[in-house]
């Protein structure tokens, strides 16, 4: 399923926070830190020099995803949810090498992403493009127990 991924927009931001919380609740369940980012993501991502991206399929929004500024050059990919029903037809695929071709357009020196082992598929997928495990000593989700980063070549 081929999807166009679009930048930020307002009128897509409900879609941000809904695709988010369903997708947490799912598996975990939304931290006080979630809430805030998901209820302001203008405020908390976009204006803080961070990017949200919305996978659109059939003018209908289908995933998210962010990317979140953590130290100079090094961007967190963050908040990304697929539509539940959809999930496995390649979305998720799409919006992570949408973020690292992004990333290594932008000559960033590394993409990281904090994660929970028991979503096996997820780490696959990392793995399935190169992200590798690296200490975890400042995860901001109690339900991270994974720290996993992609080094952009020429960085």
């Amino acid at each position: 399923m081929k999807v166009e991924i679009v930048p930020f927009q307002d009128k897509y931001s409900h879609y941000f926070y809904d695709l988010n919380f369903d997708w947490l609740n799912e598996y975990f369940y939304v931290e006080e830190y979630d809430e805030k980012v998901l209820k302001n993501c203008k405020e908390e991502i976009i204006d803080k020099g961070g990017y949200i991206f919305f996978a659109i399929f059939k003018s209908e929004v289908v995933g998210t995803m962010a990317l979140i500024p953590r130290e100079e050059g090094i961007y967190e990919l963050n908040k990304m949810a697929v539509k539940k029903e959809l999930r496995g037809n390649g979305i998720g695929h799409q919006l992570i090498q949408y973020s690292i071709d992004f990333a290594k357009n932008n000559k960033y020196k590394s993409v990281i992403l904090y994660s929970n082992t028991v979503l096996e598929n997820s780490i696959h997928l990392y793995n399935k493009f190169g992200f590798k495990k690296i200490d975890n000593p400042d995860a901001p989700y109690k339900r991270s127990d994974i720290k996993m980063e992609y080094i952009l070549p020429n960085s």
